[in-house]
């Protein structure tokens, strides 16, 4: 090839298709413009993430909810058949020494399978509790993104303490004593001082303690354990908010002036 043919090839400079070309920003090759590798995502994909966490959180709400109730079927289930177990023994071994071991066996046994549940049922509450948190927070991100969604919201956006009653109560706010006394937990707890108490009148019975005295003891014991239990889960709920920082906490009305 002669040599004043690679002139022409040579006086064209590099070509663009290798990113060289100085007229041509180096980041805006492959249709990259600077910046667009950071930008924040639309509204659009925050609705998606925020929806697909909130499905998350019901989702695992409803399993713990289902998870614990079957446990309180298992234990009624279980208690219920071994009473009337005892008393088909009872009545075989007309109430002697080996029915009070079997008795005091059988109903160490409900004791424990029932503070086993109640325990679960506990953690569930407060679990509960975190759940309703935590979608009461995605309700507070879904109106930043769309401020005209608050009078369609019925349960609480805001992930405090007010909120959560607001979830829980969408049309007038029950007392503290009912919430307490229709929850799951002192349900379970008044089983358990039940059973508490049967089975302390019961090895008291068997020392030869009078019936009165061993109907007297047993109650206090059971209603001792009732009251004990009630005092550490409100302890257990207040410390859950002292320790809690919300993110969208409720106005105040100083904080509306």
């Amino acid at each position: 090839m002669p040599a004043n043919a690679a002139e022409p090839l040579r006086s064209q400079g590099p070509t663009n298709n290798t990113g060289d070309d100085p007229a041509v920003a180096p980041s805006a090759v492959g249709g990259v413009t600077p910046g667009q590798s950071d930008a924040a995502p639309s509204a659009t994909v925050r609705a998606q993430l925020l929806a697909t966490e909130h499905w998350s959180l019901l989702a695992s709400r409803s399993t713990a909810q289902g998870e614990v109730l079957t446990r309180i079927s298992m234990f009624l289930t279980f208690t219920s058949a071994s009473l009337l177990s005892l008393a088909l023994v009872g009545q075989a071994t007309r109430f002697t020494d080996s029915f009070m071991a079997f008795a005091i066996t059988i109903l160490f046994v409900d004791v424990a399978i029932g503070l086993l549940t109640q325990l679960r049922v506990m953690n569930v509450a407060l679990e509960d509790l975190m759940y309703v948190v935590a979608m009461n927070r995605l309700r507070a991100a879904y109106l930043d993104l769309d401020p005209g969604l608050a009078r369609y919201f019925m349960a609480g956006v805001h992930d405090d303490q007010s909120g959560s009653r607001t979830t829980y109560d969408f049309f007038e706010r029950r007392s503290t004593f009912s919430h307490v006394a229709g929850s799951s937990m002192i349900f379970m707890n008044a089983a358990n001082s039940v059973l508490i108490a049967l089975l302390a009148g019961t090895i008291w019975w068997a020392v030869g303690a009078p019936l009165g005295v061993c109907i007297l003891l047993g109650s206090l014991l059971g209603a001792a354990f009732l009251v004990a239990c009630a005092v550490s889960g409100y302890r257990n709920y207040r410390a859950t908010w002292n320790t809690f920082s919300p993110v969208s906490p409720t106005p105040t009305p100083d904080s509306e002036r």
